[in-house]
């Protein structure tokens, strides 16, 4: 979710909003305002339908705002660090920096979600009770928000990995096996199942003329998305705990001089090797990287007159590892951080760099390998 917005802090967690997002506020605040209110109440002002329609949406959001928070705030409280929550097309989601490593934890980690959407769509449902001789527009749109938070707290709570329902099963088992990757991969193969159960009522339903049915199948192809990677994640996290960064890491990096123009990175490195990215030195002293992707900010006439220094990345901006930091740490730092290589640094100098790539490689050479 790279194409997200930091639109504000709630309990000093940033909360962040994907572009898909505006898709569903807007196909929401157009169902509701243009046939689901027009449909439960007459009005004169069809202005008044919109207001409420885009109120309503809002609310709704917040609502699935709500529940991330909940998973948070509790994420906090056993002593996770929580990274953000990003609103996107398919509802909300909490970046927690790492897997939780106690079955306890992650049962009642897991469970707060649906419990706060089960509490807010119960608030929600005494308003609109207490609506029904006040203002009937307004009885309407608590009891629309009370049914999306039940089913919100209902449908996370299917057994599937990695919905909350999910990790309630992996935790259960967990605690029962003490075998972490043999409950992922029930609760995965369980939530595999869910997922190819959706896609076909969904596309039972678009066969019938209900286009809802595409919704269905995108949710279901989401959650098998999902259930797969996730299990893989637990595979490699794994794997890689018996692992240093110094185990991992390539000692044959390639090395550029801050002072090199940009022209020179292109035509004598970047064309010739074959490489994407580079470390900046200077008497063994690590200054900072420079890619591909830098290059391209930069229009090709000013190449001959830019230089490295210009356009890398400098080395306080960096997410750097130790040589003696384990293989899942630096996983998490390529993970948490959306970057596709990690340097490894031992007191200042480089002494190797990992990439996301070296990890996969190893991963499937145990696979391959039945280790």
């Amino acid at each position: 979710m790279k194409n997200a917005w930091t639109v504000g802090r709630i309990a000093g967690i940033e909360i962040k909003i994907d572009s898909s997002w505006l898709i569903i506020f807007l196909l929401f605040t157009f169902s509701l305002a243009a046939f689901y209110f027009p449909h439960a109440f007459l009005l004169s002002n069809h202005g008044y339908y919109w207001l409420l329609g885009l109120v309503t949406s809002l609310l709704v959001f917040a609502s699935v705002l709500f529940h991330e928070l909940a998973h948070s705030l509790v994420a906090r409280k056993q002593g996770e660090k929580v990274e953000d929550i990003t609103l996107f097309i398919l509802g909300g989601v909490a970046r927690i920096s790492e897997e939780v490593k106690e079955p306890k934890k992650e049962f009642y980690l897991a469970l707060a979600g649906p419990v706060s959407s089960f509490i807010l769509g119960g608030l929600f449902f005494l308003l609109s009770f207490g609506l029904r001789n006040y203002s009937h527009p307004l009885q309407v749109a608590s009891s629309y928000l009370a049914y999306i938070n039940f089913v919100l707290g209902a449908f996370n709570l299917l057994p599937g990995f990695p919905m909350d329902g999910g990790r309630v099963l992996r935790a259960i088992l967990w605690r029962i096996s003490g075998d972490l990757k043999k409950a992922t991969r029930t609760a995965s193969t369980v939530g595999q199942g869910i997922a190819f159960f959706l896609i076909f009522v969904g596309l039972v339903q678009f066969f019938r003329g209900n286009l809802g049915g595409l919704w269905i199948v995108l949710i279901g192809w989401f959650l098998h998305t999902a259930s797969v990677q996730g299990y893989s994640q637990v595979l490699l996290k794994s794997a890689l705990q018996e692992f240093k960064a110094a185990d991992l890491m390539d000692k044959n990096f390639i090395t550029v001089s801050p002072d090199l123009t940009v022209e020179s990175l292109v035509q004598d490195y970047i064309l010739k090797k074959r490489e994407r990215v580079f470390l900046v030195t200077d008497s063994d002293v690590f200054l900072g990287l420079v890619c591909l992707e830098d290059v391209k900010k930069f229009p090709r006439s000013r190449w001959p007159e830019l230089k490295v220094k210009d356009i890398m990345t400098p080395v306080e901006k960096i997410v750097s590892a130790r040589p003696e930091a384990t293989g899942d740490e630096v996983l998490n730092n390529l993970v948490n951080n959306e970057v596709n290589q990690v340097p490894v640094l031992d007191n200042g100098r480089v002494v190797g760099i990992i990439t996301r790539t070296d990890l996969l490689r190893l991963l499937q050479l145990r696979t391959d390998l039945g280790i």
